[in-house]
């Protein structure tokens, strides 16, 4: 019994002495349980919406109010023409358009009848499906109070209006999420893993010793998954549009760069991973937690980022997946061009700037 003991003592020391694989035993389940506690959630909060009011009467003023007063909207854009609208939409921050036509309170007061076009964005159908439910929804309220007490009654019919997809295909939002989640786990987890191998297998010392210099063993080891990743980026893309009947609408050059550009990202970031582990294993788990869970979770494909807390807004921001998810949405889906995407590929291509020198400097300094 007393060895016993001694083997669990022992097997305790091991456990605190390895540092890092005690802070992911620890912080995993914090974070896990953070994370899908107020994540995952089906209830869509904070929406944005734009408003065109032809009207501007006392009717169409009040549904406006109950909208911004719910805590599903945030009435963020006020526009002027039908032309504002598509514009609004390639913001990528309106999941919503009301639209009063002129003389609403009028009609609904000599007719007892009136209609209120809803606009969604429906290349995420299932958020468009509930914003649309809950705006049917305020302005039903609005319709019960003005029956109230009269023996007339008013109806206000919801003329619901999809955008981009109007059939609701799940596949449209689904597409691009997976290209996303497939990039990022190919181009990081087994980037990261080449490098940790060399180390692992102690075949580092011989590589440092040849001419080839640390830059180009790094960029050497990366170019077979950046070549393998665009090969899936373009078998995803065949079996979307021929078996899952998802249009690409934008430009196919343009997406296949931002795709080579989101690589990029991915790939740095095995890099990054790879200079702060030290074998395979550990290279493996900090890229599942580290990459996999944000990318379900935070990338914007899954649960709206929307209607989670501002720290994990503002976690999302860090997340490569959500610029990239949102560039093939806008792309492929809507069919809009650079011009309407380059912030998200600026930011991507700060990541890539970023993880490379951090990755080159961290990759020098454990060389000398």
């Amino acid at each position: 019994m007393k060895q016993f003991i001694i083997f669990v003592k022992k097997e305790f020391y091991h456990i605190f002495r390895d540092r890092k694989s005690l802070l992911i035993i620890i912080m995993m389940p914090i974070v896990q349980i953070i994370l899908f506690g107020f994540a995952l959630t089906n209830e869509i909060k904070n929406s944005n919406v734009a408003v065109l009011d032809n009207a501007k009467d006392e009717s169409s003023r009040a549904i406006i109010q109950r909208l911004d007063a719910s805590r599903y909207f945030n009435i963020s854009r006020n526009i002027s023409t039908q032309r504002d609208i598509e514009a609004a939409f390639k913001s990528g921050t309106i999941r919503l358009v009301v639209v009063f036509q002129p003389g609403f309170r009028q009609s609904l007061l000599h007719t007892n009848h009136a209609q209120v076009q809803l606009i969604a964005d429906a290349s995420d159908p299932n958020t468009a499906t509930t914003v649309i439910n809950y705006a049917s929804s305020i302005i039903r309220d609005y319709q019960k109070e003005m029956n109230a007490g009269t023996e007339t009654s008013y109806l206000v019919t919801p003329e619901i209006r999809m955008l981009y997809n109007p059939q609701l295909k799940g596949t449209f939002n689904f597409v691009p999420g997976v290209m996303a989640m497939i990039l990022i786990l190919i181009a990081a987890m087994m980037t990261s893993v080449a490098i940790v191998r060399e180390k692992e297998i102690n075949t580092m010392e011989v590589i440092l010793v040849s001419p080839l210099r640390p830059l180009l063993f790094i960029i050497s080891k990366a170019i077979p998954y950046i070549f393998l990743s665009l090969v899936n980026v373009i078998t995803i893309l065949i079996v979307s549009y021929t078996i899952l009947d998802v249009p690409i609408n934008g430009s196919l050059l343009l997406l296949l760069a931002e795709s080579l550009l989101f690589i990029i990202t991915a790939v740095s970031l095995g890099l990054m991973i790879s200079t702060f582990t030290k074998t395979q294993q550990e290279a493996q788990m900090f890229s599942l937690m580290a990459l996999m869970l944000p990318t379900l979770l935070l990338g914007g494909f899954m649960f709206p980022i929307e209607s989670m807390p501002l720290p994990l807004q503002f976690m999302s921001n860090i997340v490569p997946s959500k610029w990239y998810f949102l560039i093939v949405k806008d792309v492929m889906i809507k069919g809009l061009g650079f011009s309407d995407v380059w912030k998200e590929s600026l930011v991507l291509l700060g990541m890539s700037v970023l993880l490379l020198t951090i990755s080159f400097k961290k990759f020098k300094i454990r060389l000398s």
